[in-house]
């Protein structure tokens, strides 16, 4: 699932610049500034979807390795809950039994 929002990010940052190519297709000459113009005419759009499909490209892939760490965490809270928890006074004990 990751891999495809980050093919999708590579797309999408690409089809920028090629839109911006093709929109200037008909000028006869070409310089920095009339390309940087050209990008300008395309937007940011498409660059601002790229960097939000790879973060969740990147989400994706990170997310299960996350989850299993954070698992682990919980198991030991659990046990460690379960160590303090347990009553070391008899008199404890025949109280909560009552």
């Amino acid at each position: 699932m990751g891999m495809i929002f980050i093919c999708i990010s590579a797309f999408l940052y690409g089809t920028r610049y090629i839109a911006a190519a093709i929109f200037g297709s008909n000028v006869s000459s070409w310089n920095k500034e009339m390309y940087e113009a050209m990008l300008s005419y395309v937007g940011r759009g498409p660059l601002i979807l790229s960097i939000i499909s790879l973060t969740i490209g990147i989400l994706c892939f990170m997310g299960p390795t996350i989850r299993r760490w954070h698992e682990q965490d919980l198991r030991k809270i659990k046990s460690n809950w379960r160590e303090f928890d347990q009553p070391n006074d008899k008199r404890r004990v025949q109280k909560i039994k009552r």
